[in-house]
């Protein structure tokens, strides 16, 4: 069974948390340049399940050789696209590890957790969804309560707690790469306030 690493994205330094555990895992990936892909997935049609696009809207400023962001608010990964992503990363890359980002419904003490695992995600499961398994490393946000009648909530989820888990996981993956890079910003297509908008 693999490590379950979780933080509440309500605290002001959940962030670092996030930064540190991903430095952790991944330190000898960097190190060796493979390909690191940020899969987020997500709707920009539901609130509730939008966390997948804002991560990767906040995170498109960012370019470095092997690092690599899809899904964003301007396109999508979702449950009609999202096998065609799948084997567009494998046919791109060899043998890339793949970081899944999603939102997920838990119980009413974790809305507003990140959890971080080392398997993959299986997107769609709240909505009964068939959608194939993907990610060497998960991490999913608890966005509101799971039970019945999912559709309605994930289109009645708060938009402050979606927007309060993607800042917490963008800016986590935002200064990891910072800081596997010893804090070097020529990767990175970046300005003052895009930085500062995370």
């Amino acid at each position: 069974m693999s490590e379950i690493f979780s933080v509440d994205s309500t605290l002001p330094n959940s962030y670092i948390e996030i930064r540190d555990f991903l430095c952790n895992k991944l330190n000898d990936l960097i190190k060796s340049n493979k390909d690191i892909v940020f899969l987020c997935i997500g709707s920009d049609r539901s609130t509730g399940d939008s966390l997948g696009p804002l991560v990767g809207y906040k995170l498109n400023f960012i370019s470095r050789n092997n690092i690599h962001i899809y899904g964003s608010l301007e396109n999508p990964i979702h449950s009609q696209n999202l096998s065609q992503f799948i084997d567009k990363i494998y046919s791109n890359f060899k043998d890339p590890y793949v970081i899944a980002i999603d939102a997920c419904l838990g119980k009413l003490n974790t809305i507003g957790k990140v959890f971080i695992q080392e398997k993959p995600i299986k997107p769609g499961l709240a909505m009964n969804k068939n959608l194939p398994s993907v990610g060497d490393l998960s991490i999913t946000g608890i966005v509101n309560i799971s039970g019945n009648f999912e559709f309605l909530v994930l289109q009645n989820t708060k938009l402050h707690t979606v927007m309060s888990l993607a800042d917490c996981i963008s800016k986590g993956i935002y200064h990891f790469i910072l800081k596997s890079l010893d804090n070097n910003p020529k990767y990175f297509n970046n300005t003052l306030d895009t930085i500062n908008c995370l």
